[in-house]
């Protein structure tokens, strides 16, 4: 859940950059020195992100109102908590399989204890044979001593008898045990696995819906906006631009030469001193405002 949660995070901030690079962009290029179909191609980069801003927060809804709360209700309906913490399901799989394992593990515990006694009986008994053996070479010991060793060695080797007896035995009733061990561990393993099986084939399906809706390559709206960004671009046309520039703002724009104009009583006293000041020795010719796609400087120094 949190896997799908933060890549829905990730959307979401990258849909507001795209907008936020877009329309910051879009104010610097508008304010610049671009032009004509230049000028829309440069605003087609623009559209772009702003499309795909929105294509991302589509993603980022499908993600979370879709897929995040599939897997939610999935998991409230399949996993229930238990008041001392940890889930239901959980604990009656580890039931299932202590109470498999319990009388199994019970006659294995009596294997090892009988072991642990034969092996022991066998060291005792290795221990006595060592110091008979080396009493036979001591002359200060007499027969009674020489017969407590010997009687050690005859009780050891009894013990011996019995424990390997016992450990046999105990081993025997182990191995009659197992194949009912085994049959009901496998029988609480399946259950595990049937409740696996549903939850790998869940995601697997949660997954593929994911893919589908982080896949904008299969949205028909997406391959759109480079199709459209494509067109915008190619469509800028150097010379198109150069000849409106020129009728425009260079030589081919009509001029608004100076005219020969009437005395007028009216208009002389409508300049103030202020203005009079203003003026410089310079030429300056204007342009005649038109109307069109363009928008032209109001003023050409020549």
């Amino acid at each position: 859940m949190n896997c799908i949660h933060e890549r829905a995070r990730i959307e979401k901030v990258y849909a507001q950059q795209l907008t936020e690079w877009a329309k910051r962009w879009r104010q610097l290029v508008e304010k610049g020195p671009q032009y004509g179909t230049v000028e829309r191609a440069w605003h087609a980069f623009m559209s772009e992100a702003e499309k795909v801003s929105e294509l991302h927060l589509e993603v980022k809804s499908a993600l979370m109102n879709e897929d995040f709360e599939k897997i939610k209700n999935w998991q409230k309906d399949s996993f229930h908590k238990q008041m001392i913490g940890g889930f239901k399901e959980t604990k009656e799989a580890e039931d299932g399989f202590r109470k498999a394992q319990k009388p199994w593990a019970k006659k294995l515990k009596e294997v090892e204890a009988s072991k642990k006694a034969h092996h022991t009986a066998c060291k005792e008994e290795k221990i006595a044979v060592s110091r008979e053996a080396n009493s036979k070479a001591d002359p200060a010991l007499n027969p009674e001593q020489l017969k407590k060793l010997q009687d050690k060695i005859d009780k050891s080797k009894q013990d011996v008898l019995k424990t390997k007896e016992k450990y046999e035995k105990s081993l025997k009733e182990l191995d009659s045990a197992t194949p009912q061990y085994m049959e009901n561990m496998e029988q609480v393993f399946e259950q595990c696995q049937q409740f696996e099986e549903k939850r790998l084939c869940f995601f697997r399906e949660v997954l593929l819906e994911v893919q589908k809706h982080l896949d904008l390559s299969t949205v028909s709206s997406y391959k759109n906006i480079y199709r459209d960004m494509e067109q915008s671009v190619k469509a800028a046309d150097a010379v198109e631009d150069l000849r409106w520039f020129r009728a425009n703002h260079g030589p081919g724009m009509s001029m608004n030469w100076p005219q020969f104009e009437d005395w007028s009583a009216d208009l002389n006293r409508s300049l103030s001193r202020r203005e009079k000041k203003k003026a410089t020795d310079g030429v300056t010719l204007t342009n005649i405002n038109q109307t069109g796609d363009q928008q032209s400087p109001q003023k050409n120094s020549r």
